[in-house]
């Protein structure tokens, strides 16, 4: 019996999704500050064709913003604080680059992003090897199973030998490593990389400021010209290490790759152009378009991205990214079925249809309409002021599709912040409740103070910088903060008997925004001084929906 026309239309638009789908690759860089991911960041643009000259740190240091650094605060500390979302055409395929802030301090926004990613690039300084922060960005992608590529970065510079780098991969972060490529030499004996699996030699040569593609010359490694290249102990060294790891080194598996089990590493210099483009390569050869995700509304069910409705959850939002324009964008992760422009979508939260009128590509601070997005894109949905983060937009009826994808992390520091300008009391209010709502930070509310100033918390106290900097340059409204002498959260059950329960000196008790009690300690000792007194009340880590704590 013949298909209906309209089961004919259902089946090309399902084959021309899923042909968009297979061209999607959606990842983001993370690293520790300042080894070097920013400037990873702009050299993928730059093989990407989305910009034509890559600003290094050192220009950006002379007052030369990036392309993915747009906040006048990132420009004036010469970091990211914010994270940003490029989309590059490149080999193909359909890029998204999630920039993440690299700064030690910075608030959950970073690990909201890394629920909108389909994969990461770890970028690591091979002078200094795994530091603090990478291993935080690290565990937060393991635990949700996103697959790790690896990029040791700045072998232009002397730098650990390549052994103990991967080594300390397996070590410390209990990941298996393969290296894709392998340094020859580090420093001022850096001489380039050699393709283990090509079988090719890629000489590095160093370009003026690092601002254009590392013109690249191939050979064997048997070749006269390798040996003229390297000194003859560096030559013999490396070609023992690479017919080491040839015997006992791990096995290649991109299957294990996409488990989040193995990850290709990549060895370059970002500031050089070096390396870049074979990292790019890798990256997308070896990478997945993005896959299905669980329905929380339907026992975890999941949803194909080309077989469902349309259906995205919104992981950012952004206000005043445009001065011109005091306008709102909440950035929507696809993860099934077609978006178009103008098209109304089911809002989870208030149960209504909404028009998704006025979508966006975003680079860093230019727009560009978007007529249509599949899985993996990121739209930006501009002066929607009824959607928050978290929120699902679907074809299907409120409560058909959730997805529970945002996590909630414990601050780990506290201050109270107060209006220093009477007279500005409104424009500082409202600056306050519109980043509140963006979840820069979080508020609660503490039961026995008669003032009801808020106290806010975030993960980590530049936050509090940034709160304040944007309320004076985008509302114009003066602040002081005053800095708490809590530094641990633990939550209590919504139903917790806290009669004749009585609070050690310094302990407070306090209501987050969905009104969920909260114990606020000032020192690890008062935390357990409170459990041996009170052992039968259960204290959380973590607040009570879509939790996660910090590693």
């Amino acid at each position: 019996m013949p298909k209906s026309p309209s089961a004919v239309n259902l089946t090309t638009a399902n084959n021309t999704i899923a042909a968009e789908i297979a061209l999607r690759r959606t990842f983001a860089i993370i690293s520790h500050p300042d080894a070097g991911k920013t400037t990873l960041t702009e050299k993928l643009l730059l093989y990407g064709g989305a910009v034509q000259l890559a600003g290094s740190v050192t220009a950006r240091r002379k007052g030369r913003a990036t392309t993915s650094d747009w906040m006048e605060l990132e420009k004036e500390r010469g970091i990211s604080v914010s994270s940003t979302v490029l989309q590059f055409d490149y080999a193909g395929y359909r890029v998204n680059l999630l920039d993440t802030p690299g700064h030690a301090d910075f608030s959950e926004d970073t690990y909201r992003v890394l629920t909108a990613v389909d994969a990461a690039i770890m970028v690591i300084d091979a002078g200094k090897g795994i530091e603090a922060q990478t291993r935080k960005l690290f565990e937060v992608c393991r635990r949700r199973g996103v697959p790790i590529f690896t990029f040791m970065n700045k072998l232009d510079r002397p730098a650990r030998a390549p052994l103990d780098l991967l080594d300390e991969l397996e070590n410390v972060l209990g990941l298996h490593a393969c290296p894709m490529n392998y340094p020859l030499g580090d420093g001022a004996e850096f001489r380039g990389v050699y393709d283990r699996f090509a079988r090719q030699v890629h000489l590095f040569e160093r370009t003026v400021g690092g601002a254009y593609r590392a013109p690249v010359e191939v050979a064997d490694l048997s070749d006269a010209l390798v040996r003229e290249k390297l000194a003859p102990d560096v030559y013999e060294k490396t070609r023992e290490e690479i017919e080491m790891l040839e015997i006992a080194g791990a096995a290649f598996d991109p299957e294990k790759v996409l488990a989040g089990e193995l990850s290709p590493v990549f060895f370059g210099s970002a500031a050089n152009n070096f390396g870049v483009q074979l990292l790019l390569d890798g990256f997308l050869k070896y990478s997945a378009p993005p896959a299905p995700r669980g329905n929380a509304a339907d026992n975890g069910e999941l949803i194909e991205p080309a077989a469902g409705p349309f259906a995205g959850f919104i992981f950012k939002i952004q206000a005043n990214m445009d001065p011109r324009h005091r306008d709102r964008i909440a950035f929507l992760r696809v993860c099934s079925g077609r978006f178009a422009r103008d098209m109304t979508a089911f809002h989870s939260r208030t149960g209504k249809r909404v028009r998704l009128s006025h979508p966006a590509k975003l680079f860093a601070q230019e727009r560009e309409t978007v007529d249509e997005a599949f899985p993996g894109d990121i739209v930006g949905l501009v002066g929607h002021d009824s959607f928050g983060i978290g929120d699902t937009l679907s074809d299907t009826p409120a409560g058909g599709i959730v997805f529970d994808e945002i996590p909630r992390f414990a601050p780990e520091t506290f201050a109270s912040l107060r209006n220093a300008n009477t007279g500005k009391y409104k424009q500082f209010r409202q600056g306050l409740d519109q980043l509140l709502q963006e979840g820069v930070i979080q508020v609660f509310h503490l039961r026995e103070q008669v003032m009801k100033v808020p106290l806010l918390g975030a993960v980590g106290p530049l936050q509090f910088e940034v709160v304040q900097y944007r309320l004076q340059s985008e509302y114009s409204a003066e602040s002081r903060l005053e800095p708490a002498t809590w530094s641990i959260a633990r939550w209590l059950e919504t139903d917790a008997d806290l009669a004749g329960v009585a609070l050690p000196t310094g302990v407070a008790l306090a209501d987050d925004t969905d009104n969920a009690p909260v114990l606020l300690f000032p020192t690890d000792w008062s935390l357990r001084y409170f459990q041996e007194r009170h052992p039968a009340l259960a204290l959380h880590a973590t607040p009570p929906r879509r939790a996660l704590a910090l590693p």
